[in-house]
């Protein structure tokens, strides 16, 4: 599998997770994939050359939780854009049956989790919310809404704090020292950390220095790591005739796998896959794979990316609640 100018890395959870929970948990489910995937190929406009990283999943329950304190039609956009079909209620119930089946069961060896997802809604100590609010939040999500002063400068490291806690550290400092302007009045944040295994590990030994060719057809030297052995991979041609290779790598406990997509030629652009991108797609890899013995190589890496999700989502519809004179949190706050 040669490996040029950039990847297509998606962390998949498999469906048979959900087997023997409710149709609504399972179509809760189908939706969210099928706006990741329309929020991803958003956001790759304004981020063509650039790597990045984002996690569907916690944008759509960040704004499942947002969309609690909306009414009118800032609340229906959001509806529409998540397009679950369900009640509130049922909603609410469904999401945090799929947090619960995502965090409890994917455990390790040990028994500890690998994966923990975590939603904060922090609002201004001394905004008035709407009667009842809190209690119903509450009884909601499962969750305490946090009151800050967010004129104080120290609100950051409150959220920070909160943020390096529910990561087990692996995200510090998240918000800087401007990002926090005196006249907030809502943070919501969402956290989701994953710490996996793989099946098929790569041996240490076997990481050497090799070259990655970028997408001007330039090289750079790199450490990649290799491993020999048996995976699920796939060959599959795009509607315009390029080819590009698809290989899963398991995490232990069969339940999350890693799909890493590449063009099979150097000079093909991953454009040429990611604009073709669907959630049928994705389960059309997964069908086609067979097991066979392959020499894998994959370049050791670590991402850090900052992603605005103001225009993504506009463009998606979503677009009263960025404004000043047309957001309706009614539902929040009575101001």
């Amino acid at each position: 599998m040669a490996f040029n100018a950039r990847l297509l890395i998606l962390v998949l959870l498999s469906w048979t997770v959900f087997a023997l929970h409710p149709k609504s948990v399972t179509h809760v489910a189908k939706q969210d994939t099928n706006f990741g995937v329309r929020l991803f190929k958003e956001i790759l406009q304004e981020n063509k050359d650039k790597n990045l990283g984002f996690s569907p999943y916690g944008v759509s329950s960040a704004l499942n939780i947002l969309q609690y304190g909306t009414a009118g039609k800032t609340m229906g956009q959001l509806r529409e854009v998540l397009n679950y079909g369900f009640s509130e209620r049922t909603v609410s119930t469904s999401l945090r049956k799929l947090r619960e089946k995502i965090c409890g069961s994917l455990a390790s060896g040990d028994n500890t989790k690998s994966v923990h997802v975590a939603d904060g809604l922090f609002v201004q100590r001394d905004l008035e919310l709407t009667p009842g609010f809190l209690q119903r939040f509450y009884s909601t999500f499962r969750r305490h809404v946090t009151q800050v002063n967010f004129t104080d400068p120290q609100a950051k490291d409150i959220l920070n704090q909160w943020v390096e806690n529910q990561t087990d550290g692996m995200i510090q400092d998240l918000l800087g020292s401007n990002s926090i302007p005196p006249l907030t009045r809502l943070v919501l944040l969402s956290a989701v950390h994953f710490d996996g295994k793989w099946v098929l590990p790569f041996p240490e030994k076997e990481t050497h220095e090799r070259p990655f060719y970028r997408a001007d057809g330039s090289q750079v030297q790199v450490q990649m790591m290799e491993n020999t052995a048996k995976y699920n991979y796939s060959e599959l041609e795009t509607p315009e005739g390029e080819y590009y290779d698809v290989i899963e790598l398991p995490y232990e406990g069969d339940e999350i796998s890693m799909l890493i997509a590449a063009p099979y030629e150097k000079g093909v652009p991953l454009s040429t896959i990611t604009d073709i991108l669907t959630p049928e797609l994705i389960t059309q890899w997964k069908e086609s794979m067979r097991r066979s013995t392959r020499l894998f190589v994959l370049p050791k890496f670590s991402l850090t990316s900052e992603v605005n999700l103001k225009s993504p989502l506009q463009r998606l519809g979503v677009t009263d609640m960025f404004s000043a004179e047309r957001a309706d949190f009614s539902r929040l706050s009575c101001k």
